[in-house]
């Protein structure tokens, strides 16, 4: 009702029913990437190009900028360029061999350039470093892996791994649900959609804004 009150509104202001349904689109889209979160963010491809040219340019002015390097890894495993953030990745490797989140990027690369066993070595090595690294990630990226080569058991210890640790992440649970549902396995995919509610339920204020997302794409989904 309030939504066609302001179409109303708009229209009598500027005098044609289709700016006015364009300027109403415009200002509920706005208000979902303040407050909800659903839609996806049109703009956020530019302003990650724009920074990934920015930090080539850095690059090109001191090639040795390890930070530079996992930024623009991290912006390229983003965008679904694998092999360019490996080549990023393998470079800061000798100077970061420490690093769970640099060794968990690195497994997840190989895992998406087809480098299963050495991408799974890693990932291993991570979550030796830390259990909890990048909120579970890797288990989940094991877990899709060996589905997709249609060893289902490994694929499910895996995802089972995952699904014992308690991560506090709505959108780790949601993708966990969405990989059981590829599988067949229907109610440990709800459990999976329910389990990220109660996770959003759970979180701090400031942190359900970035976790708003997947909390309303799972409630539908964990109804049984």
């Amino acid at each position: 009702m309030g939504k066609i009150m302001l179409f109303s509104l708009l229209w009598w202001i500027v005098g044609n029913p289709f700016v006015a349904l364009l300027i109403l689109l415009i200002i509920l889209y706005v208000l979902d990437l303040r407050f909800v979160r659903l839609l996806p963010d049109v703009t956020k491809p530019f302003r990650r190009n724009r920074r990934i040219a920015a930090l080539r340019r850095e690059l090109s002015v001191n090639k040795h900028d390890t930070g530079a390097k996992v930024e623009l890894a991290r912006l390229l495993m983003e965008k679904g360029d694998y092999p360019g953030a490996l080549s990023y990745l393998d470079e800061v490797a000798p100077v970061m061999e420490d690093s769970a989140e640099v060794i968990s990027d690195r497994g997840i690369s190989l895992l998406k350039t087809g480098r299963l066993e050495e991408g799974e070595e890693l990932l291993q090595k991570a979550l030796k470093i830390n259990p909890r690294v990048k909120y579970g990630e890797p288990y989940l990226r094991l877990g899709e892996a060996y589905a997709k080569q249609n060893q289902t058991e490994k694929a499910l210890a895996y995802l089972q791994e995952l699904a014992g640790m308690q991560t506090s992440s709505a959108e780790v649970y949601y993708k966990l649900g969405e990989l059981y549902m590829q599988m067949g396995q229907t109610e440990k995919a709800r459990e999976a959609y329910r389990e990220a509610l109660d996770v959003y339920r759970a979180l701090p204020k400031y942190k359900r804004r970035t976790e708003r997302r997947w909390a309303l794409l799972s409630w539908p989904k964990s109804k049984g």
